[in-house]
Formats: C-alpha cells, sequence, structure tokens
C-alpha cells in the first residue's frame, strides 16, 4: 500500500466555515476513496514483521478515568482528538473539542457506520507508528468494543507523540564512541 495516499497530514492552508475545517474534509474525503479504489488492497493489509506492540493493552480503557469516561459520554470528542494529534499536532496546538472529525463520527454514528472512521483511524494509526495489526482486526475492534477501541488509540496516539515524537521508527544508531579500555599491565 502507498502509505503517502492516506497518511499524509491535511495540507497547511487553514480555511474553516464555522466548525466545519474544509481542509479536515477534504482530508477524510481523500481517504474514503482511497478505499473504495482499492479495497483489497486496504481489507487485506496487514502490519509488517517489523511491527511493535501497542504500549496500551485494549483492554485498559478505564485508565486513565477521565479519559474513559469523556469516550463513555461523548466519544465523538475523543475520537476527534487522537485524529488531530495523530494528522495535524502531536501537542495538540490548535486542537477544539468540537470539530469536522468530531461531527463526522456522529453523523456516521446515526446511521450505525461510527465503525469505518473508526477502523480508518486504527489504521492510520498501526501505519504511522509502525504497530501490530491488520484491517479485519480493525474492523473487529471497532464493531465489537468501539469504547475500548477509542481509548487505546488515544492513549496510543498521546504516548507516542508526547513521549516519542518523531523518533518512533528510526532503527538503531550505534555512537561510535564506545571501545575496550587499553590493558593496563
Amino acid at each position: 500500500m502507498d502509505a503517502s495516499a492516506h497518511s499524509a497530514p491535511a495540507p497547511a492552508t487553514h480555511q474553516k466555515a464555522g466548525l466545519v475545517d474544509n481542509d479536515d474534509v477534504a482530508d477524510w474525503k481523500a481517504r474514503v476513496n482511497d478505499v473504495l479504489a482499492r479495497p483489497g488492497e486496504h481489507i487485506n493489509s496487514s502490519s509488517p514483521e517489523s511491527a511493535q506492540p501497542w504500549s496500551s493493552t485494549f483492554f485498559g480503557c478505564c485508565s486513565p478515568i477521565d479519559t474513559c469516561l469523556m469516550t463513555w459520554c461523548l466519544p465523538c470528542v475523543t475520537f476527534g482528538k487522537t485524529h488531530h494529534r495523530v494528522r495535524k499536532d502531536g501537542d495538540l496546538k490548535g486542537y477544539e473539542a468540537v470539530n469536522t472529525t468530531c461531527i463526522l463520527f456522529c453523523g456516521s454514528a446515526l446511521f450505525g457506520l461510527h465503525w469505518i472512521p473508526m477502523s480508518m483511524q486504527r489504521a492510520n494509526i498501526r501505519e504511522k507508528y509502525n504497530l501490530q495489526g491488520n484491517c479485519l482486526v480493525d474492523i473487529a475492534t471497532a464493531c465489537c468494543c468501539g469504547l475500548c477501541d477509542l481509548v487505546q488509540q488515544d492513549k496510543e496516539a498521546a504516548y507516542r507523540e508526547l513521549n516519542h515524537g518523531a523518533a518512533v521508527n528510526q532503527q538503531y544508531q550505534s555512537n561510535g564512541g564506545m571501545s575496550y579500555p587499553a590493558d593496563h599491565k
């Protein structure tokens, strides 16, 4: 899969019309169109052998309790926050609780389709941070326990962005300064 087609952040130009951010709409539209244009590639997608495990557990959704309660009461806010952290700014600069992605989540949930953007976001997180999983697991977690999925996504994105930033996928590099001490006999 071409990761640049669906993991590139929204363009830097920022156009807002009230609560709706036109750049976010264009980004989601491009991502959905990519999935629709190549469904077989997405359904059969899987993380590479070198993928890392998720740092937060799937059923660790009760901790921290504030994220758990927020997700239970307003899952769209958690979904939108995670999206902002992963695709726009890891430090949440410019984040607003009610945003385009939050509205998209609410709209899709009205028709029972909330699992689609959730699965897409989980796949985006897997790709960005080189995490274990595949498309079918993404869909299953979104369908079977959406609240646990949202909390795990939020915690994972926060952990990866705040603790590791861009260094997450770097390979080991020796510092070249190590050597055996001189033999003093």
